[in-house]
C-alpha cells in the first residue's frame, strides 16, 4: 500500500474560503497533470456530503483525483473522460491496494451522454470542466473535447448538455459540486463561473454553497506576472466551487429558488472574439 500521510497533509475545511498552498501528496496523488485540483478538495467534499458505500460520479475525471479519494474513503466511484490518455493515466493512479475499498469503474466516455447510468442512482457528483480552451487537453485531436472550445456561448451550450445529464442521474436531495474558474478575453474579465452557475439553476438545481478556492502554483503565473503592468489587469488567482442540491420531488423550494430565467437574462452571454 502507498504511504498515505493523510494526517499531516489534511485537515477538514469549515469556511467558504479554501487555500491549499501545499497539495496533498498521499497515495498516488501528483500535481503533474495540468489543471488537476488538490486532493484536499475532493476529500473535503466527500467527507461532508457522502458516506461509505455511496456512488460518486466524476464525468470529467482527468487524472483521477476524485476516484483516488473515493477509493481511499470506501466510496463506490464511476469516472469517465473523453480523452483516452486520461483514462489510462487514471487507471495507473488507481493501481494501489486499499483494504475493504471498492474498485472504481473507469472508462472512456462523453459527459453529455451518461445513458449507461440509470436515473437517480448517483449519490454525489464532482465536476471539474475545462475553463474554455485555457488548457487544450487534446489539442483539437478529439472531437467533442470541451477544452478545444474558445467561444463562450458554444462552450455553455455544450456544458448545459452535461448539466442536464447530471440532474437526471443524481438522486433527489443529493449534491453536485462544480469547480470552475474565470478567464480574460480582449483585456476584459469573462465571468465564466457565473454563466455556469446560471445554467445549473436554470436546469433545476438549487445552490447549497459557494466556496472560493485560492489558486497556488499555477505554471502560467510567472509569465502573466510580467504582463500585469503592461496590460493593466489583476491576476485571477481564485476559482469558484459551487455545491448544488437536487430538490426532492414535490419539494417546495419557493423560498430558496430565485429566478434562473432572470439570472440568465442578467448574465446574457456575450461573444468574446479571439
Amino acid at each position: 500500500m502507498h504511504d498515505l500521510n493523510i494526517e499531516s497533509d489534511f485537515k477538514p475545511e469549515i469556511t467558504t474560503v479554501w487555500s491549499f498552498p501545499e497539495r496533498g501528496k498521499w497515495s498516488t496523488h501528483k500535481g503533474t497533470y495540468r489543471g488537476n485540483f488538490a486532493p484536499q478538495v475532493a476529500r473535503n467534499l466527500l467527507l461532508r456530503y457522502t458516506k461509505e458505500g455511496d456512488v460518486i460520479l466524476d464525468p470529467m475525471m482527468g487524472s483521477g483525483t476524485t476516484l483516488i479519494e473515493a477509493k481511499l474513503l470506501k466510496r463506490r466511484a464511476i469516472g469517465i473522460d473523453i480523452n483516452p490518455a486520461s483514462v489510462e493515466l487514471t487507471k495507473r493512479n488507481l493501481s494501489f491496494s486499499c483494504p475493504n475499498s471498492y474498485e472504481p469503474e473507469v472508462s472512456i466516455g462523453d459527459a453529455r451522454d451518461l445513458s449507461f447510468i440509470e436515473d437517480e442512482t448517483v449519490d454525489f457528483v464532482l465536476l471539474h470542466p475545462p475553463y474554455l480552451n485555457i488548457i487544450k487537453y487534446s489539442e483539437g485531436n478529439i472531437d467533442g473535447d470541451l477544452s478545444n472550445i474558445s467561444d463562450v456561448k458554444r462552450f455553455c451550450t455544450e456544458l448545459e448538455k452535461v448539466i442536464i445529464e447530471l440532474f437526471r442521474v443524481l438522486k433527489p436531495g443529493r449534491f453536485c459540486s462544480v469547480l470552475i474558474g474565470d478567464t480574460r478575453k480582449n483585456g476584459h474579465y469573462v465571468p465564466l463561473s457565473y454563466y455556469v452557475l446560471a445554467l445549473f439553476l436554470k436546469n433545476g438545481f438549487v445552490l447549497k454553497e459557494e466556496i472560493i478556492k485560492i489558486q497556488h502554483n499555477c505554471t502560467s503565473t510567472p509569465y502573466w506576472q510580467k504582463k500585469v503592468s503592461e496590460n493593466n489587469f489583476y491576476l485571477i488567482m481564485h476559482e469558484h466551487l459551487f455545491v448544488f442540491r437536487k430538490p426532492a420531488s414535490g419539494e417546495n423550494i419557493s423560498k430558496i429558488k430565485y429566478s434562473a430565467g432572470g439570472l440568465l437574462t442578467f448574465f446574457e452571454i456575450p461573444v468574446h472574439k479571439e
